[in-house]
């Protein structure tokens, strides 16, 4: 039994060393029971001998916030900053260059929600009268649910996978962190209606695999999530950045933009009703947050051109419009699958023209010339909604005690 002044049976030795290269660590006599003196003390490094070498594909990827650490290293500059290509140290956050990305992160935090706050007990017993919705509405709202379910997926896996990897900008990579937070919140916030409800969980998650319209906008949107995921992928070229900046527009212009805002609309319209409240306003939080996404991205992709103007061609910009044209007439493909039928004082021939106004918005955050040239908005109750500073205060409707670290059982 050892005592606590007993001699430790491996000698301490100081971790350093094994840093060292063989030939700096001195060699063990081979009869060591004959050593009556103890061996050299190795030379320790200065800490200014210490740095870490990037591999080669490090290097050409562009900063990662991992290449080295070196002592004596001058201090970032402002002007040392760039959305992508930049080798400037990402570990240092300040100071800032693009205040708008900082302050993006600021009112995310502050815009802060989680979906178990929101009462859905009037949803409940809604969904479990037989008399209590039609078969349209209850389809509207299985689909939807199906398709954001897959979509917020998508994104957050691309946010995590792939996007934060190609913009070299640490503001903005704060930005990201919070909006992959809040990806996972509005994934949670999907599968608390589906379990307050009652559905199917295998059929609502599965639809993308066994509904047309929903199966197509997501295939239609995966070639661009995984170009960017690929990790034979570097920024650098004009080729290789005209890719990143449309696969860009394809995540936040088309897939945050375009793609999830039938699916508002038809949930919106329940609460406008006094029906399903609580998924109602589950999806207000939920626009609100996608809403930031978009403006924020549109800010990067805009930023991206602004440094870069030599990406944007006419012949990139063709390539653009027809890349927002595809997609807005899948959003109406869906809304069509959707809504065979007016429900909710809604109709499919409303979407034709809503969705058309909504890219020529798109077109014009971006810079491009409208696609549909006169379009207008069948939906005006949405562009107050959209508008933060009109909106109702959602938290005055929660009624929610936190606790704090210290209150909480671990158990």
């Amino acid at each position: 039994m050892l005592d606590w002044d007993d001699a430790p049976a491996t000698p301490r030795k100081d971790p350093r060393v094994d840093l060292l290269p063989p030939a700096a660590v001195p060699a063990r006599p081979l009869n060591t029971m004959s050593v009556k003196t103890p061996a050299a003390t190795p030379r320790i490094p200065e800490p200014s001998e210490f740095k870490l070498t990037p591999p080669q594909a490090q290097a050409e990827a562009g900063a990662t916030g991992l290449e080295t650490i070196e002592i004596g290293a001058r201090r970032i500059q402002v002007d040392d900053k760039k959305i992508i290509n930049c080798r400037a140290d990402l570990n240092q956050l300040v100071p800032f260059k693009y205040e708008w990305a900082w302050k993006k992160y600021l009112d995310a935090c502050n815009n802060h929600w989680m979906p178990q706050e929101i009462n859905m007990s009037a949803d409940i017993a809604l969904w479990q009268d037989p008399n209590g919705l039609t078969e349209d509405e209850r389809t509207i709202i299985k689909r939807s649910l199906g398709f954001f379910s897959t979509a917020d997926s998508l994104v957050a896996n691309n946010l995590v996978l792939a996007v934060y990897r190609h913009l070299t900008n640490p503001e903005c990579r704060q930005y990201l962190l919070r909006q992959a937070f809040e990806e996972a919140i509005h994934t949670h916030a999907y599968q608390y209606c589906i379990e307050s409800l009652g559905l199917d969980e295998a059929e609502v998650f599965n639809m993308y695999r066994e509904i047309p319209s929903i199966h197509d906008k997501a295939a239609w949107s995966l070639p661009f999530t995984q170009s960017l995921a690929d990790q034979t992928f570097h920024t650098g070229t004009t080729e290789n950045d005209q890719r990143l900046l449309r696969d860009l527009i394809a995540f936040y212009v088309v897939f945050e933009g375009i793609f999830f805002y039938v699916g508002f609309v038809q949930l919106l319209s329940f609460g406008r009703r006094n029906k399903m409240i609580g998924v109602s306003e589950q999806i207000q939080y939920i626009m609100r947050d996608e809403s930031m996404h978009m403006n924020f991205g549109i800010d990067v992709i805009n930023q991206i051109k602004i440094e870069n103007p030599q990406l944007w061609t006419a012949t990139f910009q063709e390539e653009i419009a027809t890349m927002l044209r595809e997609a807005t007439e899948l959003e109406i493909k869906y809304a069509h699958d959707t809504m065979p039928r007016g429900v909710l004082g809604l109709n499919a021939s409303q979407f034709n023209e809503y969705l058309k106004f909504i890219c020529n918005r798109r077109c014009a955050q971006i810079g491009l010339k409208q696609l549909y040239p006169g379009a207008e908005n069948p939906f005006p109750w949405m562009s107050e909604v959209m508008d933060l500073k009109k909106e109702k205060n959602f938290f005055e409707t929660r009624v929610t005690e936190y606790q704090t670290g210290g209150a909480l059982s671990w158990d």
